[in-house]
């Protein structure tokens, strides 16, 4: 789906008027021609009607014509990837601190 402006991208998702993704919450990480956002959601289980665990996907898009068109996304599963991608991220940018170079 496209969107006029950054405010108005989301993940919600319904299909036959059932919400089948509920976007929690969403961070902008970059704005302009190309955007990234990174939103935090659940999907609904089918078989209890209840959403299930939080979710993270971080998509890119791109203004094309005045429309924002997602161009890829990567979505985090779960909470174990999460903190893997965080404990890689820590160890690369060593957050607060200067990177030592080689």
């Amino acid at each position: 789906m496209a969107a006029e402006t950054i405010d108005e991208i989301t993940v919600n998702y319904e299909q036959d008027g059932v919400q089948l993704v509920k976007e929690v919450e969403k961070h902008v990480l970059t704005r302009g021609a190309w955007t990234t956002i990174m939103f935090l959601y659940q999907d609904l289980d089918r078989n209890t009607k209840d959403f299930g665990p939080e979710k993270v996907t971080i998509r890119r898009y791109k203004k094309i014509r005045g429309e924002y068109r997602q161009q890829n996304k990567f979505n985090i599963s779960n909470r174990e990837q999460a903190r893997k991608i965080r404990d890689v991220l820590e160890q690369w940018f060593q957050f607060g601190q200067e990177a030592t170079e080689s």
